[in-house]
């Protein structure tokens, strides 16, 4: 699996359709989400090619609130989170291939619906003329981040989750997903995020707590505030990732994020996190949440990926839902560019 940093062919992303996190046909929240989606995808499209997955008969509708530089196409989905549920791409050889992780609704969340999405990484892969590379292993892309040269970061309460993959031990899910991204190193977290093991969590998906910049370099979500729960669960995070080393033995560099000051929405703690943004052709998409930290975390991040053009989204129009903007993207390589 090449970096997320390296050259793309196109994003992929989905339109939110009515369901329990999105709401009814006519909800203002299904509106909010979809404006937003919306945003992501027409900026996205000024860097390189976005195809936008639409429930059947609501390809209309998205190509209203996209416009002609987005591709839209219709499949049968439950939900808009096509990093979980995409397939996740990979380069074999002089080809491209889409690995097909078992998708269970994050765990057989008792809100989600999957019967579409089980099927959607396999119809994609093969809509774009990839292999098909299924997995046994019960997993979504917001689960995992690779460096492209060896290392995959994972946590214990996704991959080990008895409601995704019960009895696994960890070297079993280690051969698996060696076998399916051409990684040889796994670095392990205990856990996610606070409100990630809430009511519409996914129990603890990596992407929102650290990516790789570079290989040797990750940066890392920290939460400043004592009164956060995230407080205590990021400094061990930090800590374990500074301990940790690659799959070439460099110990581990990190640069903390500091967190958005919002601490809670609606009576729960928030996860607003600006890790969960995405890399693409000459670009990165972060979520800012009109919070007085955003402008630092948009000058660190523009330090660490000189050459890229910062672009804001909305955040908290996203992850009111239950994500951020790398959830709701997912990159495919461009076969041969490589490295």
């Amino acid at each position: 699996m090449p970096a997320e940093w390296e050259p793309h062919e196109r994003t992929w992303m989905a339109f939110p359709p009515p369901n329990a996190t999105f709401g009814g046909d006519d909800s203002i929240t299904l509106e909010r989400a979809r404006n937003a989606w919306a945003d992501v995808a027409t900026t996205i499209a000024g860097y390189e090619p976005v195809t936008l997955v639409a429930d059947v008969g609501q390809g209309a509708q998205a190509r209203g609130l996209v416009g002609p530089g987005v591709t839209v196409i219709e499949r049968p989905i439950d939900d808009a989170w096509i990093r979980d549920s995409g397939p996740t791409f990979t380069v074999n050889g002089p080809a491209l291939a889409g690995v097909t992780w078992v998708f269970n609704g994050w765990g057989a969340q008792p809100w989600a619906s999957w019967d579409h999405d089980t099927l959607l990484a396999a119809d994609l892969a093969r809509h774009v003329g990839a292999e098909v590379r299924p997995s046994p292993l019960t997993n979504e892309g917001g689960g995992l981040h690779v460096d492209g040269a060896g290392t995959v970061l994972l946590t214990e309460t996704v991959q080990l989750d008895p409601q995704r993959n019960p009895g696994w031990t960890r070297a079993q899910v280690e051969h698996d997903v060696h076998a399916q991204l051409g990684t040889s190193h796994a670095i392990w977290l205990p856990r996610g995020l606070t409100r990630d093991y809430g009511e519409f969590g996914t129990r603890g998906h990596v992407d929102i707590v650290a990516t790789f910049v570079r290989p040797g370099l990750v940066a890392a979500h920290r939460q400043r505030d004592p009164a956060h729960p995230d407080f205590e669960v990021t400094r061990e995070l930090v800590a374990l990732l500074r301990a940790s080393t690659d799959a070439e033995g460099r110990t581990l560099e990190v640069v903390e994020v500091t967190a958005p000051r919002s601490l809670e929405v609606d009576g729960d703690w928030t996860d607003f996190s600006y890790i969960n943004h995405y890399v693409g052709n000459g670009f990165v998409v972060v979520g800012t949440f009109d919070d007085p930290n955003d402008e630092g975390a948009l000058d660190t991040l523009g330090r660490l990926y000189p050459g890229r053009r910062i672009e804001r989204a909305d955040g908290r129009a996203i992850f009111a839902h239950g994500g951020g903007v790398h959830c709701i993207t997912q990159q495919e390589p461009r076969v041969g560019d490589v490295s």
